[in-house]
């Protein structure tokens, strides 16, 4: 289903992108005015502004409804773990009875000559 929505979605991008390159500008109306006139177009001389102003909007439409659709897709996946997380290797086996021992806290001893060379500063 996420396959086609992106399939969707890539087309609806891309047939925007390509209805916006084809639509003129607003200067384009004084070029038309010095013999470059819409009598020989495809969609007649208001067809076309019509037509394409019309299908962008279609496009952008699904471009955006599309998103959103992604988007709720991938907030509703399932949370992986990562790489590291993933491999038992790098996780160190604990026995059960672990939890239960208790390990006394033993103060690092001081350097040989009775310095304080062992102790790590603050």
């Amino acid at each position: 289903m996420e396959t086609l929505v992106w399939v969707v979605h890539i087309i609806a991008a891309l047939g925007t992108i390509g209805l916006v390159l084809m639509q003129h500008g607003k200067g384009a109306d004084m070029g038309a005015a010095f013999g470059s006139g819409a009598s020989g177009s495809l969609f007649g001389s208001s067809g076309s502004a019509n037509f394409l102003s019309r299908a962008t909007a279609v496009f952008a439409t699904i471009f955006f409804l599309t998103s959103l659709t992604l988007t709720y897709f991938s907030s509703h996946r399932n949370k992986t773990t990562g790489l590291m997380e993933s491999h038992s290797v790098m996780q160190p086996a604990v026995p059960a009875d672990a939890a239960k021992q208790v390990v006394p806290v033993v103060p690092a001893p001081a350097g040989v000559d009775g310095s304080k060379s062992g102790e790590i500063p603050k």
